[in-house]
Order: structure tokens, then C-alpha cells, then sequence
């Protein structure tokens, strides 16, 4: 198989896990049920959920492992989204193409899908009988807290938050995106890992360079096509980040200087796989993809 139907595989299969779950009878408001549906039913490339699958199946975990993981971190990425679109936030009113769920249904009932969201991450790992040792469960479900939390992800957004409208350095920009994007995709990789069996320390170190810099890569591609990019393929506003003052690689190194970063990280990624005894040819493929998308 070619990287997009590796992809394709993992979007199949998480997306049924999800629409399994969200046709049980569950005991709550219908509403709020389906918006939360609706906010991780949208489309989206499913990249962390791949990572997942990509790093388990790299390391011989079982599927049925993966898909929990790879649904706990799509949930925690999806109610990431719903919040960032708020009018509080980023104030989005497109999303994959599709009205925000704060457009589709209303603000309150978008926080709650977002709080939802998050919540189920966790439930979904700690309800789950793995095939892995019960300490190696805990450090999933510590690993995706603590890359979620002041520490990853929301400490990421605040500190993006705090640089709007000011100069900031490069340093300062990078930590940003370390924290925002890069926490929670190289948490998918440490999830993928950690669904499997007596993983060797310097592939778990090998896993950890290539997921930062992939990050890194990631979000200065994001910023890249925010000015490059066209707002019917991107599923977003083109020019959104421009129109937020948002500080950006382009914005500080130029469009050719962000270029030539992007492909840095992607060249210390596939360093870093080197050191891994296995096929990763798949993971090196993504790399390269990173920054030749165009959503």
C-alpha cells in the first residue's frame, strides 16, 4: 500500500470504532450527543489516530488495542478544534469545509461536545482490557494528560494567545508549537508504542526526535499554506492567521526561510527514524508529506 491508502485504512477503521460507539444508546441529551458526533464526525486527515496505528503495528501491537488509543487521541484532538473555533478564541466559522459546531448548533452546546470530547478520551482508555501490562495502561492514559493539558496542548494555546499582537522570537514561537501541535502528535506516537510489548528505550528516544520534529515540520506547513494555501482545499479561512496577528514562521523567518525549516525538521526526522530496527518507510513517507500538502 501507498502512504494515502495506509491512511485511508486508518480513517476506516478508527471512523467505525467512532460511529459504533456513538450508536449505542447512551444515557444523555440527544443534542449534545450529536454535536459531539458531529464535531469528530467531520472529515479531518485522522493524522494522529495514523500515528498510532503506524508506530503499533511498526511494534506488534494488536489492532483492537490501537483503535482505543488511536480514539482517545482523535477525541482530545477533535474537542481541541471545537474550542479553538469559539468566538472567545480563534472565532471560525468554517472547519473541514463545514460550518464550526458553534455555527451548526450554538456556543454552549459547542463547549459542552468539547468538554464531551475530552472526557470520552479518557474514558475510552481506561475502560479498555489491553493486552499490555495495567502499568503501561496508566502511562497511556498519563502520557495523553499530560501532552492535553498545561503542560501540551492548552499551555501551547495560552502562550499562543499571549503572543498575539507582539513581537516574539523564533525560540519563542517554536516552544508555542512544541507545545500546541507537536505535544499531542508525538503523544499518538507514544501511544502507538506503548499498546505494544517491551519496547526498547532507544526506539522509544528514536520515536520521540522524529515525533518533535514532525510536529514542528507540521505547524510550519500550516503556516505556510495559511498564505499559500486556497480556502476551498483547506477547509478554513485562507489568511485566517494574517487577519488574527498571529505570530508565524513566515511572518518571522519569511516565506523561503519557513520553507527551508520545514524542510530541516523533516530531514532531522528521517535522521531519527535511521535509528529505528524496523521498516519505517511508512513513517518517512508521512514526513515528506507533511510539507508537501496542501490541507
Amino acid at each position: 500500500m501507498n502512504l494515502f491508502e495506509h491512511i485511508s485504512a486508518a480513517q476506516s477503521r478508527l471512523d467505525s470504532y467512532i460511529c459504533n460507539y456513538f450508536s449505542l444508546p447512551l444515557d444523555t441529551d440527544e443534542t449534545v450527543k450529536s454535536a459531539t458526533f458531529y464535531s469528530i464526525n467531520n472529515g479531518g486527515k485522522r493524522l494522529r489516530p495514523f500515528l498510532v496505528y503506524t508506530v503499533g503495528k511498526l511494534l506488534g501491537a494488536k489492532e483492537t488495542d490501537l483503535d482505543v488509543a488511536a480514539a482517545a487521541i482523535e477525541c482530545i484532538h477533535s474537542y481541541s478544534l471545537v474550542h479553538d473555533d469559539l468566538p472567545a478564541m480563534d472565532d471560525d466559522d468554517l472547519r473541514r469545509g463545514k460550518p464550526t459546531c458553534h455555527i451548526a448548533y450554538d456556543e454552549a452546546q459547542a463547549i459542552l461536545a468539547g468538554d464531551a470530547l475530552q472526557t470520552l478520551a479518557f474514558e475510552f482508555l481506561s475502560g479498555h482490557e489491553f493486552s499490555v501490562p495495567a502499568k503501561q495502561q496508566i502511562k497511556m492514559i498519563n502520557t495523553l494528560a499530560i501532552a492535553s493539558g498545561l503542560q501540551g496542548m492548552v499551555g501551547g494555546q495560552a502562550l499562543d494567545i499571549s503572543a498575539t499582537d507582539r513581537s516574539i522570537t523564533i525560540e519563542e514561537l517554536e516552544r508555542i508549537h512544541r507545545l500546541k501541535t507537536g505535544a499531542l502528535l508525538n503523544c499518538a506516537i507514544k501511544l502507538g508504542a506503548l499498546c505494544a510489548l517491551d519496547v526498547d528505550e532507544s526506539i522509544m528516544a528514536a520515536l520521540d526526535s522524529y515525533g518533535k520534529n514532525l510536529g514542528l515540520a507540521f505547524q510550519v506547513q500550516d503556516d505556510i499554506l495559511d498564505i499559500e494555501g486556497d480556502t476551498s482545499v483547506l477547509g478554513k479561512p485562507q489568511g485566517s492567521d494574517i487577519d488574527n496577528h498571529k505570530s508565524t514562521y513566515p511572518a518571522l523567518l519569511g516565506l523561503d526561510g519557513a520553507k527551508q525549516r520545514a524542510h530541516q525538521f523533516v530531514d532531522d526526522a528521517l535522521s531519527a527514524l535511521d535509528k529505528i530496527p524496523h521498516n519505517t518507510d511508512v513513517l518517512a513517507n508521512l514526513a515528506k508529506y507533511i510539507i508537501e500538502r496542501d490541507h
